[in-house]
Parts: C-alpha cells; structure tokens; sequence
C-alpha cells in the first residue's frame, strides 16, 4: 500500500481525494481476533478448508507472541495498550476454540487460555473506578468501541464490566441517536468529528444483546437513516448539518448495518 497523498480533485464541503493510506506502517493488534472471528463463522459452516486453518493458526500464533506490545488499535491512531484490541482477540480466540474437533482440543484449550488471560491483563489496566472499561492505561475516557467485545463474546452480556460500558457510552458519546467513537477533547462532540455510524449499528447490537429491543431498533433505524440518496453510508455523519462526512463508501459500516439489519430481524 502507497504512503497517502491527496489528489487535486474537489469533495462536498471540506473534503478531498486521497489515493494510499498513511497506516501502511502500522501494526494493528485487532485484525487478528477480527480475523479469528471470520474463520470461526467459516469453520462453523464447513466452509473453512486447509488454507483457512493455516491462516486462522497463524492469527492465534501472532496473538500469543505480540499481545503485550503497543499498537495502533480500530482507530488507526497513536499506538498505546489499547483494550479493545486484546479483548476483540480474546473473542476471537474463544470462537475458533469452539471448534475443537476440527483442531485438535489441547490447541482448543490453550486459545481458551489464552483468551482468559486477555481479558484478565485488559482488567488490570483498563478498568475504570467506574466499573467500565476505559481506552488503555494512559487513556481513561469512554470509546464506542468497546462495545463490540462483549457482543462477539470476549465476556458475558450480563457481565458488570459489559452493563456499564454500555451505559457509559449512553451517556457520554450520544448525540441525537448518533454515536461518536470517543471524546476528542472538550469541545462538544460534533465540532470535534462527525458521529461514526460503525458505533451507532454497535449501540443496536449491544442493546440487543441485553434484550432492550425496542432501544435496538430505534438505533438501528436512526443510523440507517444516515445515508446519502443512493443509499450508501460515508464513514461519519455530520449530526448538526445533517451531511455525510469522511469515506465513502465506507465498507465497515455497510457491513454492520447488514448484520443488525439480520439480527435484529423478527424471527417467524
């Protein structure tokens, strides 16, 4: 991947085109529990062949070796000791572990381990006084994307650590149903960035796993209402001038939105 540059082309207000990305350098600890969570589903469905294992025993090697090191974590920043990133790993090796039979159980057992020690390390540094988990050691505020663990099974729904992230992310990243992945600084939160759709389609899940189903669907539709007349969805959107922001299309947030849209759908 080409180092980023910007391209003489005019975008919507306030915006241009880039062709590259300026993360190509960037060690990003999460893709290998997203990873394992995709080669899960794959393994569930039978469709997971010798290549797919191959790759699914090498995200859970990289994980065992690099865990403990800094890295730029979902939102490609600074890089810290970021939770999310080791507990998404932590999911992710719970789910490719329920495929004992498949790889054999002492390789099952030692990703359960592993997985509990993630989530027994992120405790230890990442849990606010308030009972939530909060960004890294150095980085106490609140972040939607700590939502997502508990919804792809790092921890139970019913967990305290779950409950209050969740109502933190409530009360301190919404603004008129939108959600916004952390709190820049002190500005308020739409002159700092646009909301991030990607966190309100998490807020549906995460109120779903908690079985507030009417709350889910009103996120979830709030959120879905965020895109532009060809219906697709920019990465950010902005909530006081009601205007798409950042990339588009952004791929992530279509994802999500489809996997709501599919579980939040009313079972006959």
């Amino acid at each position: 991947m080409p180092d980023q540059r910007r391209l003489d082309l005019p975008g919507y207000p306030g915006g241009f085109d880039v062709v590259g990305n300026r993360v190509n350098r960037q060690f990003q600890l999460d893709v290998f529990g997203e990873s394992l969570l995709l080669l899960a589903a794959a393994a569930r469905h039978d469709r997971l062949d010798a290549d797919g294992w191959h790759a699914a025993l090498t995200a859970a090697d990289t994980i065992a070796a690099r865990h403990r090191e800094p890295d730029a974590g979902i939102w490609e920043l600074h890089d810290d000791r970021w939770a999310h990133s080791r507990l998404i790993c932590a999911a992710g090796l719970h789910a490719i572990a329920t495929q004992a039979p498949s790889c054999g159980s002492g390789r099952a057992a030692g990703w359960e381990a592993l997985a509990d020690r993630l989530v027994a390390e992120t405790s230890a540094d990442c849990l606010h006084p308030s009972g939530r988990w909060q960004r890294s050691p150095t980085q106490t505020g609140v972040d939607a994307a700590l939502l997502m663990p508990a919804v792809r099974g790092a921890l139970p729904a019913d967990d305290p650590r779950t409950t209050a992230t969740l109502r933190a992310v409530r009360t301190d990243l919404v603004q008129d149903h939108y959600v916004y992945r952390f709190r820049l600084d002190q500005r308020p939160l739409e002159d700092a960035e646009g909301a991030f759709l990607l966190c309100g389609f998490a807020l549906a899940l995460a109120e779903h796993q908690q079985h507030h189903n009417v709350k889910a669907m009103r996120w979830f539709e709030r959120n879905r209402a965020a895109c532009g007349p060809p219906g697709l969805y920019t990465e950010e959107f902005d909530v006081a001038q009601r205007q798409l922001r950042g990339n588009l299309p952004q791929a992530f947030v279509h994802a999500l939105m489809l996997e709501a849209a599919a579980t939040l759908a009313p079972r006959g």
